[in-house]
């Protein structure tokens, strides 16, 4: 069986549309690569979380942290299963720019058998002026893995062993 996950190409792809959430917030593919993953946030009015400044909600910043995150976990492993965010900390740097979309990357640094490790950054204008960092750890259904793989063999018995 396999559960390798297939991603659409980047020119298939503008809108997230098999996550209603993702689409709901209109995060736009970017790019993708082994462990790798990077979205925007396009910058939008009902984004907007003080009408004076102007400014996208750190809610949005932090739901795409997160997405992106989860993005490049699943671009790092090599079956398709359930994943759920464990931890996110996020370290918000300044405000973003008003009026701009907000760019996203992660990268899934360390998979074990049921957990995967992510840095991520999201920035407006600068890449190397970041509104935000994150670090997340997800977990991974390791159980759709050892699945694909087949059961374990069942140890034989003493009796079969003797004889």
């Amino acid at each position: 069986m396999n559960n390798r996950i297939d991603f659409p190409k980047p020119s298939e792809r503008g809108r997230f549309d098999w996550s209603p959430h993702a689409q709901a917030l209109g995060f736009e593919f970017v790019s993708s690569q082994k462990a790798w993953a990077t979205l925007k946030l396009p910058f939008r009015d009902d984004l907007v979380g003080d009408p004076e400044s102007g400014v996208i909600a750190g809610g949005a910043v932090t739901a795409l942290l997160d997405h992106v995150c989860g993005h490049a976990v699943m671009m790092a492993i090599d079956f398709s299963t359930p994943i759920a965010t464990l931890d996110l900390r996020i370290d918000y740097m300044r405000a973003a720019e008003p009026g701009l979309g907000i760019f996203a990357e992660a990268h899934c640094y360390k998979v074990t058998r049921s957990i995967a490790f992510v840095r991520a950054s999201a920035w407006d204008r600068d890449k190397d002026d970041p509104v935000a960092t994150a670090q997340a750890a997800f977990m991974i259904n390791s159980d759709s893995g050892r699945r694909a793989a087949g059961p374990p063999s069942e140890p034989s018995s003493s009796q079969e062993a003797a004889g």
